[in-house]
């Protein structure tokens, strides 16, 4: 029998499964559960409350379960999935252009940040009459809602990467004979994209936010409309199952643009 002596023993390297990076998040949602199972058990236990058992873990994960597998899931996800991205892709194509113009132009910067600012702080919901009058269909209307609540976070995390761009690399850009456009696409844009996805990201968030109270309007398909149509037929574990595909696929949409973040963060050399 041998010895081995002096070795340090690593446990998340030895044994990877009980990394923080494992069990962390694991008693996270073990936790969050534990408090929906003793929230759910309150509500059966309670005769005045009882009628919204259904928000309990069992019968909402039983719920969702039945709409993955009738594929009700992807009818009720589809729909919305192509506003929220109709709407980024609005938000974007606007945004992004006036996010270098603030960033590159203090004119331009000193004439609309304050109307930029007070637009900001409007919520995209109080836009919804206007919508309504202004689109002949429901979907274009959600799809502009979206836009109006996503195209901020673009504007300014973008404006905000311009103006982070070291100006001796534009001097040095100047100096080799790069003209504005070339500066541009070879200086400029590849600095400033780390910066134009978290504002992506961020505008994802706030789109899928303002996407369920927007299908609140006439439509008859997506997410929102199916919350609240299970709110109306009294279906509460349906509800709950919805709300669970909500945060699901926000997440996983989130964890896209992680990635996509991560890919094309860098640090410059010294």
């Amino acid at each position: 029998m041998s010895l081995t002596v002096g070795r340090n023993v690593s446990p998340g390297r030895d044994w990877p499964w009980i990394s923080a990076d494992v069990w962390a998040p694991c008693f996270g949602i073990t936790v969050i559960a534990g408090l929906w199972w003793l929230a759910g058990a309150a509500l059966q236990a309670n005769p005045r409350l009882s009628a919204f058992a259904g928000f309990a873990p069992g019968a909402a994960l039983k719920s969702l379960w039945q709409l993955i597998v009738s594929g009700d899931a992807w009818k009720a996800s589809a729909p919305s999935l192509g506003r929220v991205l109709g709407g980024l892709a609005f938000a974007f194509a606007l945004g992004a252009p006036l996010g270098f113009a603030l960033g590159l132009y203090p004119l331009f910067e000193k004439a609309f940040q304050l109307p930029f600012q007070i637009l900001r702080m409007v919520s995209p919901l109080s836009w919804m009459p206007i919508a309504i009058l202004a689109f002949p269909s429901w979907d274009g209307a959600i799809v502009f809602l979206i836009a109006a609540a996503a195209i901020w976070p673009i504007v300014f995390a973008t404006a905000a990467g311009v103006k982070r761009i070291d100006p001796a690399w534009l001097a040095v850009g100047r100096t080799l004979g790069g003209r504005p456009g070339g500066l541009l696409r070879r200086v400029i844009m590849p600095a400033v994209a780390p910066d134009v996805v978290t504002g992506l990201r961020l505008a994802l968030g706030t789109a899928w936010i303002v996407l369920v109270p927007a299908e609140f309007l006439g439509v008859t398909s997506g997410l929102g409309y199916a919350i609240n149509d299970a709110r109306d037929t009294l279906s509460y574990d349906r509800l709950a199952a919805l709300v669970l595909l909500i945060g699901v696929i926000g997440f996983l949409l989130d964890l896209v643009l992680a990635r996509a973040l991560k890919r094309l963060s860098w640090t410059p050399a010294a």
